[in-house]
């Protein structure tokens, strides 16, 4: 699917392409292959490129085109293996030509045409755009972050009621989101700090750059925050877990223990061996009672020693 927009005096969308504005390209099939790279003459393997879920953040250049690969936070779903991750997003640029690919469609894009819409001043020019596709993707990653957290608080209120593998593979899913996020805002650090030397930067463009490396320094530190904190949860957790299992297995061996006195005794007696009480009437009420006293004996001893 793809979409015309018009940025000179806000967005606004178009019927077809025209020159100088931006095309917007999502889960592309093969008729927008076919435009891509018949009418404006693109170089296919940049569409290939895109569609690796693997690629990371970077740019290329090709007989005056250039390709910029931007990783974007995507929701998936919650209880997929990694609920939020990153996804490449490829903006296209040569001379008019202004293409974004995307191989899914996100909350982040939608948003991003919201918002300049609200905003009713379009783009300056190309660089104007992927800076601010760079912003854009700053916000969101903070968005989704928050939503980690919150995600992190249930799970950490639930095991303080009650322990279970579903709460630790939910953190551990979330551990694995976090990851990803940090490597991606990595990558869009080095790859803003390369394209500040490669593409037109007015004095506007500067100050947007500052804004995009403020939000993404904030972004990377708080991965690192959440990261921390999930760690030490899962650490804490872990240790409870095996406390609590140790807790069980002192139980039953000092129960185990407390049960070998009368059992020792009943098979003392219960030997087939002359021990002058086989016909004394009171030789089975005298085993009861030693059995009895060995236990309440074995007990009291196990709890003044907190064995027990």
């Amino acid at each position: 699917m793809r979409s015309y927009w018009n940025t000179n005096n806000g967005i606004a969308p178009l019927e077809q392409w025209q020159p100088g504005c931006w095309v917007q390209v999502t889960c592309p099939v093969e008729d927008d292959v076919k435009f891509l790279t018949d009418e404006l003459h693109m170089p296919d393997y940049f569409i290939t490129d895109v569609a690796d879920a693997d690629e990371r953040a970077r740019y290329d250049m090709d007989e005056g085109w250039l390709m910029i690969i931007l990783r974007i936070p995507h929701l998936k779903s919650i209880n997929s293996r990694a609920p939020y991750t990153t996804i490449p997003l490829g903006v296209v640029l040569k001379g008019d030509v202004v293409v974004t690919i995307c191989d899914q469609e996100t909350r982040m894009m939608i948003d991003f045409i919201n918002h300049q819409q609200r905003r009713a001043e379009g783009f300056s020019d190309a660089a104007d755009l992927v800076f601010r596709l760079f912003l854009s993707a700053s916000v969101w990653y903070l968005k989704y972050l928050k939503q980690v957290n919150g995600l992190i608080e249930k799970a950490k209120r639930n095991m303080n009621e009650h322990i279970d593998n579903q709460d630790l593979m939910n953190l551990s899913r979330l551990q694995d989101s976090l990851t990803y996020f940090a490597t991606s805002i990595r990558g869009n650090e080095n790859l803003l700090s390369k394209l500040k030397f490669r593409l037109p930067v007015d004095e506007l463009d500067a100050e947007l750059i500052e804004d995009v490396n403020i939000e993404m320094q904030q972004a990377r530190e708080t991965t690192s925050i959440y990261s921390n904190i999930l760690d030490s949860t899962m650490d804490t957790y872990a240790n409870v877990i095996n406390n609590n299992m140790n807790r069980v297995m002192r139980l039953l061996t000092s129960l185990n223990m407390i049960i070998m006195f009368p059992t020792l005794i009943a098979s003392l007696f219960g030997m087939n061996l002359i021990n002058g009480m086989e016909t004394w009437r009171w030789g089975f009420i005298i085993a009861i009672v030693l059995s009895v006293l060995s236990t309440v004996a074995a007990l009291w001893w196990f709890r003044r020693n907190k064995w027990l």
